[in-house]
């Protein structure tokens, strides 16, 4: 089979490539070894953002991009990303308030902001946001940026592509490639059964993640000196610290920063770390120390101690950034770098290097504008995803209350929260799954006190889950209200599904 791409990696960057190029008429076939998403991409703080404490690096350009990609983004997908108000406390003897303010001024006005609200200052003694935090600080700012379902990003975006023609193939190895003429000539394995199979392609988009330097080295005569620096950054999530649906975003002695994020309703998520990660990414976990930090981090700010023992979840990343030669990991540089070998009669070799979640789609536009030079009909479409939906979200961006009141005048046996759960995962996506529903019997047994055989039987059929752990840690987050048991018992039925029930998937 012959392609004009062959993108290598199903996170966000990749996904993001195979979505533009499938757009522009390109034959595209994406390749992920694991599930979509299963690495970095699932492994964020979940925000589209500009990055605040960029700004202290210089790093305008990269700031000004992810403020302005907010709302495209946002508009794209109003199920799975929404507006969130972050309060920063004033803490004296940290960064002084002047450069706060002069910093959120940038923040509020390079960026292109037009829906969502500016900055303003608070005092904590008398806001409820300075109710669960100790005594200290006495003034905040308050700004805003988003929130992002990032594992479910990636998803939609390969359905959209695959939507528009390309070809996707989840765990399936890249092995090899080396040149045939002009093209590629490329070795695929089947991750489960070992079956190899043989395509030829133009081009080679490596967007291997932290697997970028090892997929470099299987393509024959390809340059690796671009290097790459592993950052792993951890997350704890712990029962609810307060009741508002505000973030915060601390500062810390050390000159780190973090985040405490409202989660999944009844949840705190807490993070992130910055420290350099040698070994195999696949083996990241969130080791004691990290743990322990976050947790005295958190105990610094808030009322509520927090401690190991409270943590429900943790998870882990590394994130593959562009070595820059900084010194400290925190201090390394979030944008992205592009390398491209080859062209002429001479196959190409495009590499993807760094980069973050909220800038994927400006990403994938420059690296559809390199590939251009050398492939006129990659220049063709452009721009055309900063005004395309993304499956599920064709709504408006108020619209998600409305929507989850008409499903549940639809489907009266929904709670207000399945509703509200079902409109935040799927948006006008959820009536595929519910189909002709009448009772909640008609949706299957339950695994777990959330998820139903419909539901399952949709994240199968349409969004190449395989296995619980896709299921539950990344199509949803249902793996936080899960046994051990219940997981278990949901990979058996995963491996070897009944009859599906009537209710899915009527797409």
């Amino acid at each position: 089979m012959s392609y004009d791409l062959v993108v290598v990696g199903g996170g966000v960057n990749g996904a993001g490539i195979a979505r533009d190029a499938a757009g522009r008429g390109l034959k595209v076939l994406l390749v992920e070894q694991n599930d979509l998403a299963s690495a970095t991409s699932s492994a964020s703080t979940k925000l589209i953002h500009g990055g605040l404490r960029y700004l202290e690096h210089y790093a305008f350009k990269l700031v000004r991009h992810a403020l302005a990609e907010r709302e495209v983004l946002w508009a794209a997908a109003p199920h799975i990303i929404w507006p969130m108000r972050f309060v920063l406390p004033y803490q004296p003897g940290l960064r002084p308030a002047w450069l706060l303010r002069a910093g959120l001024f940038v923040y509020d006005h390079i960026g292109g902001r037009k829906r969502l609200p500016p900055t303003r200052t608070l005092r904590l003694d008398r806001d409820p946001a300075g109710r669960p935090l100790r005594e200290g600080a006495r003034i905040a700012f308050e700004y805003s940026d988003a929130w992002v379902q990032d594992a479910r990003l990636v998803v939609l975006n390969v359905r959209d592509a695959e939507a528009r023609g390309a070809h996707v193939k989840v765990r399936t190895r890249f092995l090899s490639a080396e040149p045939d003429g002009a093209v590629w000539r490329i070795v695929l394995e089947d991750a489960r059964s070992g079956e190899r199979a043989h395509v030829f392609a133009r081009v080679i988009v490596n967007a291997a993640g932290p697997w970028v330097a090892e997929a470099a080295g299987r393509v024959a005569g390809a340059d690796a000196r671009a290097s790459v620096r592993l950052v792993q950054g951890s997350h704890i999530v712990v029962p609810k610290l307060y009741d508002h649906d505000r973030c915060y975003f601390f500062q810390l002695a050390d000159g780190r920063i973090f985040f405490a994020i409202p989660y999944e309703e009844d949840f705190t998520l807490i993070g992130t770390t910055d420290q350099d990660y040698k070994g195999d990414p696949a083996a990241v976990r969130a080791t004691d120390s990290e743990i322990a930090y976050l947790c005295e981090a958190a105990s610094g700010q808030f009322r509520r101690p927090v401690l190991p023992e409270h943590v429900v979840w943790s998870y882990s990343g590394v994130r593959p950034l562009y070595e820059d030669g900084s010194t400290a990991a925190k201090d390394a540089t979030r944008d992205y770098v592009l390398t491209m070998q080859g062209g002429g009669n001479a196959p190409v070799l495009l590499g993807v290097y760094g980069g973050k979640i909220t800038t994927y789609r400006r990403l994938a536009e420059d690296a559809l504008a390199k590939l251009a030079q050398i492939m006129p009909a990659a220049g063709r479409n452009a721009g055309w995803t900063a005004s395309a939906k993304l499956p599920g979200g064709d709504f408006p961006l108020d619209g998600a209350p409305a929507l989850a009141a008409a499903l549940r005048r639809e489907y009266p046996f929904l709670s207000e929260r399945e509703a509200r759960r079902y409109v935040r995962h799927y948006g006008t996506e959820t009536r595929k799954f519910l189909g002709q529903s009448r009772r909640r019997e008609d949706l299957g047994r339950s695994f777990g006190p959330e998820l139903t055989e419909a539901e399952v039987g949709y994240l199968m059929s349409c969004e190449y889950a395989l296995n619980a752990e896709d299921v539950v840690w990344r199509r949803t987050k249902a793996g936080l209200r899960m046994t051990a048991q219940d997981m278990a018992t949901l990979d058996v039925w995963m491996s070897a599904p009944a009859q599906p029930v009537t209710a899915a998937v009527s797409a």
